[in-house]
């Protein structure tokens, strides 16, 4: 079964899915599945997050899928703290339904995505594990304002952030970068499991960021370094079966 299931947060429009198992039986374990900043790039082979929701959702998990603020279409501008508004906003949707597991939402994220929800995850104890997959040690690529890898042009071009006088604060923007930091934040999601993924072959994120916040992350965690393989794993077969074996390891 999948529903509809829009939010609003900060006034703005978050466009979301429910995916609910069948022939389960109720409360279900539930996923929030967190995107990446897109690429810019359509691939008419992608099946993209619904395949992957539906594939989690067919292993006996409620998923919850939504694109973040100025992505896809929900409305306003590429924001990181407002990324991390979303996710909240989608964690407090959840524990208000009657059919979800309130002992085991877990977050999933990839690169951004990953980032927000390991800060995410280490402040809200509701969350009871979290799948950081090619995630980002920080966004120096974005925060440093003498070189940035990513510039604001580049986030125009794409097409999330829409609105001409966005940032009203180019400063609080890019200091928002620097708060939202993974490897500040993830020795805080302990006692809760922690799994990271990453590729070797990642040209996007570097495998040595999955090294440093597995270093600096308190057990339970557990990281898989898949060799070769690319940034998006959401497409890589082995990275999404690792991901649900390990999930549902944390039911028994």
């Amino acid at each position: 079964m999948i529903k509809d299931a829009n939010l609003t947060v900060d006034e703005l429009r978050i466009i979301g899915q429910l995916y609910l198992p069948e022939n389960v039986e109720p409360p279900y374990p539930a996923v929030i599945l967190c995107h990446g900043v897109p690429s810019g790039n359509t691939d008419p082979t992608d099946p993209g997050y619904p395949f992957l929701a539906q594939t989690i959702s067919d292993q006996g998990f409620a998923v919850y899928t939504f694109r973040f603020r100025g992505t896809g279409e929900s409305e306003g501008n590429f924001d990181i703290i407002g990324w991390t508004h979303d996710l909240k906003s989608a964690i407090n949707y959840l524990w208000g339904l009657d059919d979800i597991d309130e002992a085991h939402i877990a977050l999933i994220g990839f690169s951004a995505g990953a980032a927000v929800s390991i800060y995410v995850g280490a402040q809200d104890k509701r969350v009871s594990a979290v799948v950081a997959c090619a995630s980002p040690a920080d966004f120096s690529a974005i925060s440093n304002i003498e070189q940035p890898k990513y510039g604001i042009d580049h986030f125009r071009r794409i097409g999330i952030i829409r609105d001409p006088a966005f940032p009203p604060s180019m400063e609080e923007w890019v200091n928002g970068f620097r708060k939202i930091d993974a490897l500040h934040s993830v020795a805080d999601i302990a006692p809760r499991p922690l799994l990271l993924v990453h590729a070797t072959g990642d040209s996007v994120v570097p495998v040595q960021s999955a090294h440093k916040l597995y270093e600096q992350a308190n057990e339970p965690k557990k990281l898989v370094i898949i060799q070769g393989g690319e940034h998006r794993l959401r497409r890589d077969e082995f990275a999404v079966n690792t991901i649900i074996n390990w999930l549902k390891k944390q039911l028994e």
